[in-house]
């Protein structure tokens, strides 16, 4: 954190400097003479300002998380399943509260408050290894819904970003020792391109879950490990899918299938939201919230969750998340 901290503020000392220079250089032409002050005064408060967003962003921003809301009506949607409620929670990055491990308890008493009929995590449970995972299991034992715990990998999950690890059998290995801790231990049904069916009576709901799939460059590794005609073999009737890279709902789910809802992950919103703008958007067409299609099947709708936790561990005006969706027959 603190060579980010060093990092920005030579960068934004480092533009004031470059204009007064431009400006010295066209004056000294000009025979005229431009003062520094205005300049060096300038670099110092954008440092401050810098340093103060940061520090929010750390110590207050990467804490903060609020439940939200969200309405979902499908004439799809059976009727035993009028007012089911899906908690969804995504990118925990387990690593972000190594210093505060009381917030991962807060986080799960606050999901659980919701009185969630299925949770379902949509990856990212930690960043470069399973260690960062170990201290948090009590807490997240204590998730609760009537159906269970139904979760995907994310591109993290995969150990794709560890040095530690020199071969590719030993990444897949601790991807396995991953999803051993989140369905032995913490029992947790992880869909590996699979389907988990829900049933009230004689109907049925079918979640379907795929492995990461990313559809789109996006500046960094990433890994296109789903698998979603397998994952749809022999279902019907209402289905939603779990997939970390929200790009695979324009890529694959749209164009190919029928699948109503999709309930995505991954983008964290960039961790920085200025109002609506958030530099998430230079990458991702869909960054955050709630975002719908009309085609020949009808409507069609993606949430992107924008996670609980942090890559680089700070948050500004992007509060993580926890959503609450309520299905509805229409």
């Amino acid at each position: 954190m603190w060579v980010v901290a060093l990092l920005l503020a030579l960068v934004l000392a480092l533009i004031p400097h470059f204009l007064w220079l431009f400006s010295w250089l066209i004056a000294r032409c000009l025979h005229h003479s431009v003062p520094y002050s205005p300049f060096g005064w300038s670099a110092l408060l954008l440092v401050l300002l810098g340093w103060s967003l940061l520090s929010y962003g750390f110590f207050i921003g990467r804490l903060r998380f609020s439940v939200k809301e969200v309405a979902y009506a499908h004439p799809a949607v059976p009727k035993s399943f009028e007012g089911y409620r899906v908690v969804q929670i995504s990118d925990l990055h387990l690593s972000t509260f190594e210093d505060r491990p009381e917030v991962v308890q807060r986080m799960v008493d606050s999901v659980n408050a919701q009185n969630p009929d299925l949770i379902c995590f949509t990856g990212d449970l930690i960043s470069l290894g399973v260690e960062e995972a170990y201290p948090y299991l009590e807490a997240l034992r204590k998730l609760s819904a009537k159906d269970g715990v139904v979760a995907v990998l994310g591109n993290h999950d995969f150990m794709i970003y560890s040095r530690k690890f020199k071969t590719e059998e030993e990444r897949m290995a601790e991807t396995e020792r991953l999803l051993s801790f989140e369905r032995d231990t913490l029992g947790w049904h992880v869909l590996r391109n699979e389907s988990y069916r829900l049933l009230r009576g004689d109907d049925t709901i079918t979640v379907l879950g795929v492995d990461n799939h990313s559809c789109k460059e996006q500046g960094y590794r990433t890994v296109s490990l789903g698998d979603l005609p397998k994952a749809m073999e022999g279902t019907e009737g209402f289905r939603f899918l779990l997939s970390h890279d929200p790009t695979h709902w324009d890529a694959e789910v749209l164009p190919e299938t029928d699948i109503p809802l999709q309930l995505s992950g991954h983008t964290h919103s960039a961790q920085i939201r200025l109002g609506d703008w958030s530099p998430a958007s230079w990458v991702f067409d869909e960054i955050a919230g709630l975002y719908k299609r009309e085609d020949k099947y009808g409507e069609r709708t993606l949430y992107v969750n924008v996670g609980l936790g942090c890559t680089l561990p700070i948050r500004i005006g992007c509060d993580g998340e926890i959503t609450v969706m309520t299905f509805h027959s229409k």
